[in-house]
C-alpha cells in the first residue's frame, strides 16, 4: 500500500494513514541502531540486489530487509518486514523479536545484561501506537494561523527519533499518559500554587524575567506565585514535607489556572503563545529523568548573563540567526528532616522561563521544528514535502542552500569564536519559513545542552560555584564531537534524507552543498584544524543511543561512533584536495 501527496512521491507504508504500523516502525528503528552502532561499525552488513544484510555475528543471526532508497551516510531507507535466515529460507522476524536479538548479541558483546531493555522496547512499541491512533484523526493541513501551524509542528513527532532504541518510552501511566503528550494534541492548565515569599527561590538575569510567572494568577499578599505541571504535581503532592507546608499554609493549593499550555515536543516544556516554560517530570521519556537539576536551573540563568555579548555578536554577524534565552527560574525551597532544602522538592517544582517567540521571530514569518521539516513520513502539516522544497529538484537545491547559509556558519562561529557548543539537533531548532515556504531564519534553544570550552572562559566560569560551572563545560574535543554530530549527523543528514526521499538521485548534490556552505565559512572566517579536518572527509561522530541505553549512561556521557563522510573529497563529484580549504593556503 503506498500513500500518496498530490505531485511528491509516494511512500510505502503498511496502514492507510501513511505511516508504517507500528510494528514495522519500531522494528526498522531498531535496525537502524544495530546497522549504526554495531553491525555496521563491526563491517557486518552489505547491500545486494536492493537488500540491506545485516548479520549479528555474537548470536548467529543473519537479517535482510529491502531499501526503498540508499544512503551515502549508511542512513539507509527501509522498507517491508525484517527477515531472518533459516534453513527453510528467510522468514519474518517480528519487533519483538528483533529486540530479543538484540538483547542477546549485546550481552554476548558486551558480557553486561540490561533487564530493563526489552521492558523499554515495549514501552516504546506502545508509545508508537497510541501517537499512530491519534494521528489518525488529527488535521493535516496548516490554516493560515502561525502560531496554530508552530504547534502543529511541534506535536506532530508520532515516531520520534529514527536512531534510538526506544523513542516513544516513558515512565508514565499509558492510560493517562495522553492528557500530557504532544502527540495526542494536547493543551492543558497548569496547576498554580502560591508560595510564602521566604520559601521562594529563583534567580532573574535582568529585572522582571520571572514576570510572565506572575502573570498567571492572583495571590494573597505575602506569597509568590509558582506553577506546576499537573502531572508532576500529582506524583510530588504526596510528598511529607510538601504535606506539612501545606497544611500549615505556607503553600496554598489554587488549583488549575486559566491559561492553557501546549506541550512541545520535548513534552515537558510547554508554551501558550507568550512564553516557553520548562519543567521538570520525574519520569523517565527516552533515557533519561526529565527534572531540572538545581545546577541546570542556576546554569541557565547564569549562561543567559555570561552569553548575552556572544548571542548579539552572531545575531548582528549572522542576521536570521537567534537564540532563545532562559533568563529565570523559579522554584520552593522547604526545609528537609535535616533542615536544609530539600532537593527532591526544589528540583521537582523548579521551572525555568524561556523567551517566546514574539520578540524573537521575523516579521511574516511562520516558525516550524526542524525535526517536524525532516521526519522520515509526512506526519504533520510542517513536513518538508509540503514546503517549496518538495516541488522540484531545482527548487529544492535552492531551498537547501539557503537553509544551510542560515544554519551552519552561526553554529561554526559559535565554537570557534566564543568557545560555545550549540547543540543544533532537530528538536532544538526552529525555522522560520517567509510566506512562500522558503527558509528565512533560524532560531536555536535550550540551553540545557549549550556547554562552554573552559579555555575560552576560564574567568566566568571561577566566578561560578564549581558545581554549577562543572556541568556547563565540555572539553575542545569532547565539544566539537558534540557540535558535528548535532550539526552534520542529526540535523543536516536527516533533513538532506528527507529532501532525497523527495527527488531521487539528489543526494551528492545535496552533500556537495553542505560541503560548499562549510567551505564557504573557512573561506571568510578561518579554517582552523578541526574545520579542515571535517572538510577533508574524517568520519563523523554518531551518538551512540543503543549502547547508551544498554550501558544505562547519561545522555552527557553517551559515547560516539564514527561514520564514513560524506563530505570527504573522493565521494564527491568534482572535488579535490586542493580545494578542501582554500583559506588555509
Amino acid at each position: 500500500m503506498t500513500s500518496t501527496i498530490p505531485g511528491r512521491p509516494a511512500y510505502p507504508t503498511e496502514s492507510s494513514s501513511g505511516l508504517p504500523t507500528a510494528d514495522r516502525a519500531v522494528a526498522h528503528t531498531l535496525l537502524n541502531c544495530l546497522l549504526r552502532e554495531v553491525s555496521g561499525r563491526e563491517r557486518q552488513t552489505a547491500v545486494v540486489d536492493g537488500r540491506l544484510l545485516l548479520r549479528l555475528p555474537h548470536r548467529g543471526v543473519l537479517l535482510r530487509v529491502a531499501l526503498r532508497r540508499t544512503s551515502v551516510l549508511g542512513a539507509h531507507r527501509f522498507t517491508g518486514p525484517v527477515t531472518e535466515q533459516s534453513d527453510g529460507g528467510w522468514s519474518e522476524v517480528d519487533w519483538r523479536r528483533l529486540a530479543e536479538y538484540i538483547h542477546a548479541e549485546l550481552s554476548l558483546r558486551t558480557g553486561a545484561r540490561n533487564d530493563e531493555f526489552l521492558a523499554q522496547v515495549a514501552a516504546s512499541h506502545r508509545g508508537v501506537t497510541a501517537a499512530l491512533a491519534v494521528h489518525a484523526h488529527r488535521p493535516q493541513a496548516m490554516d493560515g494561523d502561525r502560531l496554530a501551524a508552530y504547534l502543529a509542528s511541534e506535536q506532530s513527532l508520532v515516531l520520534g527519533h529514527r536512531f534510538h532504541p526506544t523513542p516513544k518510552a516513558h515512565g508514565g501511566d499509558p492510560a493517562s499518559w495522553s492528557a500530557y503528550a504532544p502527540e495526542a494534541g494536547a493543551s492543558f492548565p497548569l496547576r498554580l500554587l502560591a508560595v510564602r515569599d521566604h520559601l521562594v527561590v529563583q534567580e532573574c538575569a535582568e529585572p522582571g524575567a520571572a514576570d510572565p510567572l506572575d502573570r498567571l494568577g492572583a495571590v494573597p499578599e505575602g506569597y509568590r506565585l509558582l506553577p506546576a505541571h499537573p502531572w508532576q504535581y500529582e506524583l510530588l503532592r504526596t510528598q511529607p514535607t510538601l504535606r506539612a507546608a501545606v497544611g500549615r499554609g505556607d503553600i496554598l493549593d489554587l488549583g488549575p489556572g486559566h491559561t492553557h499550555f501546549t506541550p512541545t515536543a520535548s513534552v515537558r516544556t510547554l508554551y501558550d503563545g507568550d512564553t516557553f516554560l520548562k519543567f521538570s517530570l520525574n519520569v523517565r521519556i527516552t533515557n533519561c529523568v526529565r527534572k531540572n537539576a538545581h545546577y541546570e536551573l542556576s546554569g541557565a540563568v547564569a549562561l543567559t548573563r555570561l552569553l548575552g555579548p556572544a548571542f548579539s555578536d552572531l545575531a548582528t554577524r549572522f542576521p536570521g540567526t537567534g537564540v532563545l534565552r532562559e533568563p529565570a527560574y523559579r522554584s520552593l525551597a522547604l526545609a528537609g528532616p535535616d533542615g536544609r532544602p530539600d532537593l527532591a522538592l526544589l528540583e521537582g517544582f523548579g521551572v525555568i522561563v524561556r523567551e517566546g517567540l514574539d520578540g524573537r521571530l521575523l516579521p511574516r514569518t511562520t516558525p516550524l521544528l526542524a525535526a517536524a521539516v525532516a521526519d522520515e513520513y509526512p506526519t504533520g502539516p510542517a513536513h518538508i514535502s509540503r514546503l517549496p522544497a518538495g516541488a522540484d529538484p531545482a527548487t529544492a537545491l535552492g531551498w537547501w542552500r539557503d537553509y544551510l547559509a542560515l544554519l551552519v556558519p552561526p553554529v561554526l562561529a559559535a565554537y570557534f569564536d566564543h568557545g560555545l557548543v550549540l547543540e543544533p539537533h532537530l528538536q532544538n531548532v526552529l525555522v522560520g519559513v517567509d510566506a512562500d515556504g522558503r527558509p528565512a531564519q533560524v532560531l536555536f534553544r535550550d540551553l540545557e545542552g549549550t556547554k562552554l570550552v573552559p579555555e575560552h572562559h576560564a574567568h566566568a566560569l571561577a566566578a561560578l560555584p564549581a558545581e554549577i560551572a562543572g556541568p556547563l563545560t565540555y572539553d575542545a574535543r569532547r565539544g566539537w564531537d558534540r557540535v558535528v554530530y548535532c550539526l552534520v549527523v542529526n540535523h543536516i543528514a536527516e533533513m538532506l534524507a528527507a529532501l532525497a526521499d523527495l527527488h531521487p538521485g539528489t543526494e551528492r548534490a545535496l552533500w556537495s552543498q553542505v560541503r560548499r556552505t562549510i567551505r564557504d565559512y573557512a573561506d571568510e572566517y578561518g579554517c582552523p584544524p578541526r574545520l579542515r579536518a571535517l572538510l577533508a572527509g574524517v568520519p563523523l561522530p554518531a551518538k551512540a543511543n543503543l549502547l547508551a541505553r544498554w550501558g544505562r549512561a547519561a545522555d552527557r556521557d553517551a559515547g560516539y561512533v564514527r561514520l564514513p563522510s560524506p563530505l570527504a573529497e573522493d565521494v564527491l563529484s568534482g572535488a579535490t584536495r586542493a580545494d578542501a580549504c582554500r583559506s588555509a593556503r
